[in-house]
């Protein structure tokens, strides 16, 4: 089975059978969802997966859907499918984040191509994220003057430098300096510079 879960929220119930129907065939789990309010009560933001969205819902349309799930900050990538589709309708919901749009009736071959890309696409997003969590980790164990220390490291300054700055002697500095590499986990100055750079924008004021 896949390791993720395809999320179909369409009103016509032969179109979300159909939909699981042929998922089910290679393998790709689904869940079905009348309307997005019940998608809403049961998805878990937790849970791998991609969203197959109907643009024309009562109570609330898919595009209504995808503002909620972008308010909410749940990035589940969407496939918008419809009948009614056209231009503006395409443009608003790629505008909004969609990863892609398909038409009714759709080919079955093309629907699980990009229902795969879909689900590659959010694992790959996960993945970034706790990527970058486990550097945030790594950031937060750093000491106030373990992080001052590893600011003026990556703005090139020579410990000789920093220890004048920051009135250390240059043996504190060093002594700093390696427990940054260490708690960073990186191997040298390149790649401490790349991660602080990766994780400035999340950086809390110094």
């Amino acid at each position: 089975m896949s390791e993720g879960i395809v999320f179909i929220v369409d009103d016509e119930e032969p179109v979300r059978d159909s939909i699981a129907l042929l998922l089910s065939s290679v393998e790709i789990d689904s869940q079905g969802f009348a309307h997005a309010h019940a998608f809403l009560d049961g998805y878990r933001p937790d849970q791998p997966g991609c969203l197959l969205l109907d643009v024309r819902m009562p109570q609330m349309s898919g595009l209504e859907l995808q503002q909620e799930l972008n308010r909410r900050g749940w990035p589940l990538p969407v496939i918008f499918i419809t009948g009614h589709g056209d231009v503006p309708m395409a443009v608003e919901a790629m505008r909004e984040g969609a990863i892609d749009f398909l038409q009714k009736p759709f080919n079955d071959d093309e629907l699980i191509r990009r229902v795969q890309k879909a689900l590659r696409h959010d694992a790959e997003l996960r993945a970034r994220t706790e990527d970058r969590q486990a550097l945030q980790q790594r950031l937060a164990s750093l000491t106030p003057r373990e992080r001052e220390v590893a600011e003026r490291i990556v703005d090139g300054q020579a410990n000789k430098v920093i220890a004048l700055d920051l009135g250390l002697s240059e043996r504190t500095v060093e002594l700093h300096r390696a427990r940054v590499m260490q708690k960073m986990e990186v191997r040298g100055l390149a790649q401490l510079v790349q991660l602080w750079l990766l994780l400035s924008p999340a950086q809390p004021p110094s």
